[in-house]
């Protein structure tokens, strides 16, 4: 399963790809808000320090808007990844996009049958949120389940991108089920890598060696 770093902070993709582990970047209208300054400058950016699919979301509603922003951010770097929320007026222009050779990531996926919708389009990937569905009562990792069951019953070529991650555990959940991808926040990632016990046997290593006779 391939990491993607969902953020649009400049120092934490930094550091991510210092750790060697991260494959891509997911970014969306709420965390390039929260980071202010140049997006498109800091886009491209992580295209080339990454050097591999960055994901970055159009505004418009409309297909017609949706298309001439999608084909304007693709022309920022070959990595470049259009994320389109599932709506009846988007599949349209997944399809229009994967037929002009432009990656697309059908996002705010919350169901199964959006799933297999995107994936009929012909989107390169799709993101289900695991968390957002955790916070009104569902099981995320259900829907998990069931999209890579379906994806495998029909062959369909759309990885399944699993967002909204808020925790290490459902990482290891969306492994163990068989997702393509997990994109995490860079706390997250931080959290996968800690653990008290490699702390304790460092402490004892080290202790050990400066009482050693």
């Amino acid at each position: 399963m391939k990491l993607f770093l969902d953020t649009a902070n400049q120092a934490e993709v930094e550091e991510a790809v210092k750790m060697g582990v991260i494959s891509g970047v997911t970014t969306n209208p709420s965390l390039v808000a929260k980071e202010g300054g140049d997006y498109l400058e800091r886009v491209t950016y992580f295209c080339n320090l990454v050097g591999g699919p960055i994901s970055v979301e159009v505004l418009s509603t409309d297909a017609a808007g949706m298309l001439q922003e999608a084909r304007e951010l693709a022309k920022l770097h070959e990595n470049i990844v259009i994320k389109l929320p599932i709506t009846a007026e988007s599949l349209g222009v997944i399809k229009q996009l994967r037929e002009e050779g432009i990656k697309t990531n059908a996002t705010l996926c919350f169901s199964a049958n959006q799933a297999i919708l995107a994936a009929r389009a012909g989107a390169t990937y799709v993101s289900p949120f695991v968390g957002r569905l955790n916070d009104i009562g569902q099981d995320g990792m259900v829907l998990i389940e069931e999209i890579r069951t379906i994806y495998r019953n029909f062959g369909y070529n759309t990885e399944i991108i699993v967002a909204s991650i808020r925790n290490p555990r459902q990482v290891t959940e969306a492994a163990l089920i068989g997702a393509d991808i997990a994109t995490i926040p860079f706390k997250v990632l931080q959290q996968m890598l800690n653990h008290p016990q490699t702390d304790l046997g460092i402490a004892k290593f080290e202790a050990d060696w400066a009482n050693r006779k």
